[in-house]
């Protein structure tokens, strides 16, 4: 019999809205809102003259053409990163299953190795330092980060370890014990803290003008943030634990966290005001 200090769960249905064939997803809100809210915060942030000094940085305009590239290099670049990182011995039994992106399966890693790639080839084309772009990036990547963790409590997927702790949730598929609602943490950390972190080194400490700086920030704090989180949270069926407490979200973090420190202290060496080569 479960505890009474149990947080019910919330009835909320995953479809938003439907018509014939076609359905509206919180999942998929969360993702365009993510995306709306974050180029919108880019736009803010490209604006305002005493976050940069003399150092250059892209247009407003360029960022209005940069959503397009970076959306998709989140969809491909997440939904190949699921396909081969959590399960791609499925996926190479039904290939065309990989393109069924509507029936869910999304890597944050992927989505974030797309966007990078993305990013590059944006900024080569335009003439752009890429590590501007990068900076903007990861300031503004909390918000999609924390829309698409609230969607996956709604969709109850995700779901922490059992939990006897007065928050504890009882997930409607899955089990009767109840659960950590890990990602309620994780949207908090990856969301919330990071972005506040971020926040307060772009305006307090001025740090766009350290080109990279802020890049590294966002990967290490990421990093960091999902790997607290993984403590809490049950990996996937068909992969389980590596070892111990490893989980495949915990091994995916850990260079980003060890590049991200290295970029920063990277950028800390650099020339903090001017126009720098990219």
């Amino acid at each position: 019999m479960p505890p009474l200090l149990v947080l019910p769960f919330p009835a909320i249905d995953p479809v938003i809205v439907e018509f014939g064939p076609f359905a509206l997803r919180w999942y998929a809100l969360a993702y365009i809102v993510g995306i709306v809210l974050a180029w919108r915060y880019m736009r803010i942030l490209v604006l305002n003259d005493r976050l940069w000094g003399a150092a250059r940085r892209p247009a407003p305009l360029e960022i209005d053409d940069f959503v397009l590239w970076g959306t998709l290099g989140i969809i491909i670049g997440g939904r190949l990163g699921y396909v081969l990182f959590y399960n791609p011995a499925y996926y190479l039994a039904n290939p065309l299953e990989a393109l069924a992106v509507w029936s869910g399966g999304m890597s944050f890693h992927g989505g974030f190795a797309g966007t990078v790639i993305a990013m590059v080839l944006f900024s080569w084309r335009r003439g752009l330092s890429v590590w501007t772009l990068f900076d903007l990036a990861g300031c503004a990547a909390p918000i999609g980060l924390f829309f698409g963790r609230i969607a996956n409590f709604v969709n109850s997927e995700l779901w922490g370890r059992p939990a006897d702790v007065p928050w504890a949730v009882i997930f409607p598929n899955g089990g009767p014990e109840p659960r950590h609602p890990s990602q309620l943490y994780e949207a908090a950390l990856e969301g919330v803290l990071l972005f506040v972190m971020l926040r307060l080194l772009s305006h307090r400490f001025q740090l766009l003008r350290r080109r990279g700086f802020l890049a590294g920030a966002f990967a290490f704090g990421y990093g960091l943030c999902r790997s607290i989180a993984e403590i809490y949270r049950v990996p996937d069926a068909h992969i389980g634990y590596l070892g111990g407490f490893l989980t495949m979200g915990i091994l995916l973090s850990l260079p980003m966290i060890v590049a991200g420190l290295a970029v920063m202290i990277w950028a800390a060496r650099r020339p903090r005001t001017g126009v720098e080569a990219a």
